[in-house]
C-alpha cells in the first residue's frame, strides 16, 4: 500500500475565532461560516490558482481561537502582507451580539506553507 504525505503545497482556509465572546455553537458555525464563504469567494477572484487547488484537495477548513479581538489585527496584517485573503466578520446583532462585533477573521484559503507562517501556533478551537 502507498501512503500518500501530505506536502508543503496543500492549501486550506483558516477561520479565526475569538474566545472572550461567548457565542452559542449555532451561532459560532453561523459566523465561521460567513467567513469561510467571503475568504473563498475573495481567492477566487484575485487568486484563482489557489482557489482551484483548495477547491480540487476538498476545501480543507480549519478553526482556531484567540482570547481577544486584538490579536485578529496583527494576524490580518500579517496575512495580507504575504497575500492572503482576509475578512472579518461583523455581526448584524439581530440575535445574540450588539451590532457590529467582530466576531471571526477569516484567512485564505492559501497553502499551508504560507498561512501557517500566520496560524500555525494558533491552538485549534
Amino acid at each position: 500500500m502507498i501512503k500518500i504525505v501530505p506536502s508543503d503545497f496543500d492549501y486550506k482556509l483558516v477561520v479565526v475565532t475569538r474566545q472572550d465572546l461567548k457565542l452559542s455553537p449555532g451561532k459560532l458555525a453561523v459566523q465561521v461560516a460567513h467567513a469561510a464563504v467571503e475568504c473563498a469567494l475573495s481567492t477566487k477572484k484575485h487568486r484563482p490558482l489557489w482557489f482551484s487547488r483548495w477547491n480540487g484537495e476538498g476545501a480543507k477548513k480549519v478553526v482556531v481561537k484567540v482570547p481577544t479581538l486584538q490579536e485578529f489585527f496583527s494576524l490580518k496584517q500579517q496575512a495580507e502582507a504575504l497575500g492572503i485573503a482576509t475578512v472579518i466578520i461583523s455581526d448584524a446583532g439581530l440575535t445574540e451580539i450588539p451590532p457590529g462585533t467582530e466576531t471571526v477573521l477569516g484567512l485564505g484559503p492559501a497553502p499551508n506553507n504560507i498561512i501557517d507562517q500566520v496560524t500555525g501556533e494558533l491552538a485549534l478551537l
